[in-house]
């Protein structure tokens, strides 16, 4: 009788273990009921640099559908002012919204085709939103981009013989040449004082190099150290990226995904966009920055009725579309430029941006702001691109070239290689204007190496189709668990459809991307979720079969299961992880939810299911097993 008590007890939970599966559960459906709900079409604006969206915009575009006979949902302005998003029925008002918005907010604003969210707001006030859908199923442009980082590197070099010779020249030291090696400078002296003071001058200048002397061929040579070409092969790609990403607003995409993948290669994916002509022509535009000194001796608006500039300047506009005039000798160019940090002024405390030039530009910025103390200094950005417009049925190409003063600040003092940009608006704008400083022109030259178009269309249907898998495996796996393990089956068919739930919710409060392999994965999730209550329940079985009590039995069951679950789960784990860590878009998007879905089976397959069967038999005395 004492035997029979303790094996009846052997199978309870207390309070609080059932508290956390079920808070767990609960927060689980609350963070995957957001992709329940579909998605409207839908147009996104949001200003450029320098532009705000104002409340009388809703009623302008209001008018504009009106006008035009076409029904909007809703036309909402965020409460920051970030972007106003017009809802519409159908892809076909989506189109055509989109031209009418060009044509209308065509300067200043960018148009971009969305997919929005119909979540409600009391859950998006949770955080709870749906996943992202990659490219293969919502659709768009993929470009993989190759950068020349063997040419950042030859520019580098060149840039140092210039550095050099200015050097050499400004402290008037003697050379007969100086010559590009594949990375470094050789400079050949008349003799050996010439070396010793090259020598000397080099040393307190390049701390990136290495300064070798060569006595008996009277030359010098400077080269790079691995770290320093390897620092310049990255921050090739990465200021790249930051041009490409800037470009990319061009596009009007919502949600663009560029990233580096491997030390040379940046994946570009363009969702929603199908015109792969158009694509390339902004990601291969050309710009650059330029900086002068504004031309105080007339009046610029004057000037800007009559159309032209005084000798020896150049009349420019605004962000905000006033006229300025600066002079037309340039101090120094977007290239001199080698970095760029926002920040706060320590003096003022007012925003600012952290700039850091090259040697040459430096020297040129040094000469030009000692003479010009109190006075002021534009930044003017250019960018060229190419244009595509359709004349008498025929597509013609022109370059445009773009040039706006984005910025105008007072020299306080004479400044050199690093100085600061202030008199902005707002730590925002100082953000900004740095990202721009760095992102002026590519680092290096790219090639596109692969391109690939995904149709909305099959994007759709790839989505259906992964959805009908994913709901055929359940359903075949529920039907073979109910029929082998009878009421322990139904138990782990619970567990497995919470599994699920639980897969969905992470990749929605993680923003993860769900790709085609991605829904692999949940579907060998499935398959693996029910092995470990395989392995428990044919466990049980074997109890039951050598005459163990029927508690003791499910309890032995799942006791001696787990560290052959363990293991097995481990392992797999252990191999998802390294396919995450090593592997490229598609095997990630596998190897996250491989990885999401073993953790989850593990809490579902063993805490789950044996809440249940102790909310069943435990604590309970049974005759015989529904197994």
């Amino acid at each position: 009788m004492l035997f029979q008590n303790r094996t009846q007890s052997l199978n309870r939970y207390s309070i609080w273990q059932y508290l956390i599966l079920i808070i767990t559960l609960v927060m689980a459906s609350l963070y995957a009921l957001p992709n329940l709900y579909d998605e409207d079409p839908a147009v996104q604006i949001s200003p450029q640099r320098g532009n705000v969206l104002r409340s009388n915009m809703l009623n302008k575009i209001e008018n504009l559908l009106q006008k035009n006979n076409i029904v909007a949902k809703s036309v909402t302005l965020s409460s920051a002012d970030e972007q106003i998003l017009i809802r519409l029925k159908n892809s076909e008002d989506q189109l055509k919204v989109q031209k009418l918005a060009n044509e209308a907010f065509s300067r200043g604003y960018i148009i971009a085709l969305n997919l929005a969210p119909t979540t409600p707001q009391w859950l998006n006030s949770l955080g709870a939103l749906p996943m992202y859908l990659g490219l293969d199923l919502r659709g768009g442009v993929y470009f993989l981009m190759e950068v020349d980082i063997e040419t950042a590197v030859t520019n580098s070099v060149k840039k140092r013989v210039d550095e050099v010779k200015t050097i050499l020249r400004t402290n008037r030291v003697r050379y007969k040449k100086i010559e590009e090696t594949e990375n470094g400078v050789i400079i050949k002296g008349n003799n050996n004082s010439d070396l010793e003071k090259i020598t000397e001058l080099l040393s307190d200048e390049f701390f990136d190099s290495e300064i070798l002397s060569n006595e008996q061929e009277q030359q010098i040579s400077i080269v790079f150290t691995e770290n320093a070409l390897r620092d310049i092969r990255q921050f090739a790609v990465k200021q790249n990226i930051i041009t490409l990403r800037n470009r990319v607003n061009e596009l009007g995409v919502a949600e663009p995904i560029i990233q580096q993948q491997g030390a040379n290669h940046i994946v570009v994916q363009l969702p929603g966009v199908q015109d792969t002509a158009r694509a390339k022509e902004i990601l291969g535009a050309t710009a650059t920055l330029e900086y002068r000194m504004v031309y105080e001796s007339a009046n610029a608006a004057q000037y800007a009725q009559r159309g032209y500039a005084p000798t020896g300047a150049k009349l420019y506009y605004t962000r905000s579309g006033e006229p300025i005039l600066l002079k037309n000798k340039i101090i120094v160019t977007g290239e001199n430029i080698i970095n760029a940090q926002s920040g706060i002024d320590q003096q003022g405390g007012s925003p600012m941006v952290s700039v850091t030039l090259d040697n040459i530009g430096g020297n040129r910025m040094l000469a030009s702001t000692k003479k010009n103390v109190g006075k002021r200094m534009a930044v003017v950005f250019i960018e060229t691109r190419l244009e595509k417009k359709e004349v008498n049925g025929k597509i013609q190409k022109r370059r445009i070239k773009t040039e706006k003063v984005i910025n105008i600040a007072v020299i306080r003092e004479q400044f050199a290689n690093r100085f600061q940009t202030t008199g902005l608006d707002s730590s925002e704008e100082a953000r900004d204007l740095s990202l721009l400083l760095r992102a002026g022109s590519l680092a290096a030259p790219m090639d596109i190496g692969e391109e690939r178009t995904v149709g909305p269309n099959l994007g759709e249907d790839n989505i259906n189709q992964g959805f009908i898998s994913v709901v055929i495996g359940f359903l075949l796996v529920l039907i073979f668990m109910a029929i082998r393990y009878k009421v322990f089956g139904l138990i782990a068919n619970l567990a497995l459809t919470a599994n699920i739930v639980m897969v969905i919710s992470l990749l929605s409060l993680m923003q993860a991307t769900l790709t085609l392999p991605g829904i692999a994965g949940i579907l060998l999730t499935v398959g693996m979720a029910v092995d470990a209550n395989v392995l428990i329940f044919e466990r049980i079985r074997e109890e039951l079969k050598n005459q163990t009590p029927i508690q003791q039995a499910i309890h032995s069951g799942y006791n001696r299961a787990f560290i052959t679950i363990a293991d097995a789960n481990i392992t797999t784990l252990i191999a998802a992880i390294v396919l995450f860590s090593f592997g490229t878009g598609p095997i990630k998007g596998f190897a996250v939810t491989l990885s999401f879905g073993i953790i989850t089976s593990m809490f579902t397959s063993i805490m789950g299911t044996r809440a249940v069967v102790n909310l069943i038999y435990g604590n309970k005395k049974i005759e015989k097993l529904s197994l």
